[in-house]
């Protein structure tokens, strides 16, 4: 009778995994950033010459199997041609907001300060926080984001079968495994715990929560598999 077995993937198999998928990312240049694991947390040294490339790196990172957890310390060197002015890059910020389709711009309020761009305000929704910073973190010049727009429902949340909505819309999507994941609401607040295989796949699962009607905070305490 055949058995299963377990493969352990070690902290030097993660970290050459890692660097394959910066090196196989256009986005980023592999080159630059150093790479150091630990029980399967990563951290990200070095430089890139835009804060998207840093968002990038991190995303590519979260992509390979068994990474709990990334720490990305990497520095953002904007090169001569690409440097903005504060005024120019609020300019600039406050143009792309306007024409996002996700973003009430109007609700935002944008500030500069040596490149780095903070968000103040309000939205109904998580994906628009996520769509504003989103929006700001790809122009030119940018050296990063401080998002500090907090979620505000219009209406709160409502009836006691949301946790079971949420568990359904799991297993529509195929986020997760829902066996694997609890889901506890507590009046505008989701608790999520349990275990999943991946950081794109925690992300995932909270992504669901965040699409409830009334939610204000998801708190996610789920754990990446070893």
């Amino acid at each position: 009778m055949a058995t299963a077995t377990t493969v352990t993937r070690t902290d030097q198999d993660i970290q050459t995994d890692v660097l394959d998928e910066l090196a196989w990312d256009p986005r980023v240049s592999p080159t630059d950033v150093g790479v150091t694991v630990a029980e399967g947390v990563v951290t990200l040294t070095g430089w890139v010459d835009s804060y998207a490339a840093k968002w990038a790196a991190e995303r590519a990172a979260h992509r390979v199997t068994r990474v709990r957890a990334v720490a990305n310390d990497l520095t953002v060197r904007i090169t001569p041609s690409a440097e903005r002015t504060d005024p120019e890059l609020a300019a600039a910020a406050g143009r792309a907001l306007e024409w996002d389709a996700f973003v009430p711009v109007e609700n935002l309020e944008v500030t500069v300060a040596g490149g780095w761009v903070t968000l103040r305000g309000e939205v109904e929704w998580e994906y628009q926080r996520r769509a504003a910073e989103r929006v700001v973190g790809r122009l030119t010049g940018v050296r990063g984001v401080s998002n500090g727009v907090t979620v505000r429902p219009a209406t709160p949340p409502t009836g006691e079968e949301l946790p079971d909505r949420i568990v359904d819309a799991l297993l529509r999507s195929g986020a997760a495994e829902p066996d694997q994941v609890t889901v506890r609401v507590y009046g505008d607040t989701v608790l999520l715990d349990g275990l999943v295989r991946s950081v794109p796949e925690r992300d995932a699962v909270e992504r669901v929560a965040w699409s409830a009607p009334g939610i204000r905070e998801v708190h996610n305490h789920l754990t990446v598999a070893r």
